[in-house]
């Protein structure tokens, strides 16, 4: 008479459900992260550029609307208009913090060039390495 074979339990971990709640995962981050945006609503000017390079910190947004009013993405008031001064002051106190975080300008494309390039220069004078301008693809 054959003795039937016991059966041991297994000792592997079934996959299958951690690639489900993975996908579901990456699923709600994908809808979620272009929501996450926010800042002051400027027309940038369209430009054929190359993209810059990708970094892994955030970058700093200094944003100056049509009529030349500044804000900044710093905290939770990015919706607070802010003088050059007080602009100037907090960039400071991040790249002194983070001296590596990339400062990016939003200009809309009816601001006066002269204002954008003086928020250039306050911003290099706060300690920004290098100051970069947003611009959005013509296609």
């Amino acid at each position: 008479m054959r003795r039937r074979a016991r059966f041991r339990p297994m000792a592997e971990i079934n996959v299958v459900p951690y690639i489900d709640v993975m996908l579901v995962l990456l699923i709600i981050f994908m809808v979620t992260a272009p929501m996450l945006m926010q800042g002051v609503k400027v027309e940038l000017p369209q430009a054929k550029t190359e993209p810059v390079d990708n970094q892994d910190a955030e970058p700093l947004i200094v944003s100056i609307n049509a009529q030349g009013q500044l804000f900044l993405n710093v905290g939770g008031q990015e919706d607070q208009v802010l003088s050059l001064a007080t602009v100037q002051q907090r960039v400071g106190a991040v790249i002194r913090r983070s001296p590596d975080k990339p400062v990016l300008v939003w200009g809309d494309k009816a601001v006066a060039y002269g204002e954008v390039v003086g928020l250039m220069a306050a911003l290099q004078e706060a300690g920004a390495p290098g100051v970069g301008l947003v611009t959005e693809d013509p296609r």
